[in-house]
């Protein structure tokens, strides 16, 4: 990939771009989660469902390891985007 590439966005609920995942993994990111705490993907209203198999990929390519050495992000509640409404009973 050339330097363009880097400003494709990975995440668009944070747009986290490839050259900050990129920037992420350089700077000693090794898993899901820690491209998460570096720049926020996977954060979004999406919960990651959008970008977190881009960014296992992307950190497959870099280090070269395997899917299941990355891992998943941990889901935290709730899961799926609800209501207010919802969440205050009505």
């Amino acid at each position: 990939m050339n330097k363009k590439d880097d400003n494709i966005i990975i995440c668009r609920c944070e747009e986290v771009t490839l050259g900050e995942i990129k920037q992420a993994i350089r700077e000693g990111a090794r898993d899901v989660t820690g491209i998460k705490r570096r720049t926020r993907a996977g954060m979004g209203l999406c919960q990651g469902r959008t970008c977190e198999k881009l960014v296992q990929q992307i950190i497959k390519e870099e280090l070269g390891k395997k899917v299941e050495e990355i891992g998943t992000s941990t889901f935290r509640p709730p899961v799926r985007p609800v209501t207010f409404g919802t969440l205050g009973g009505k």
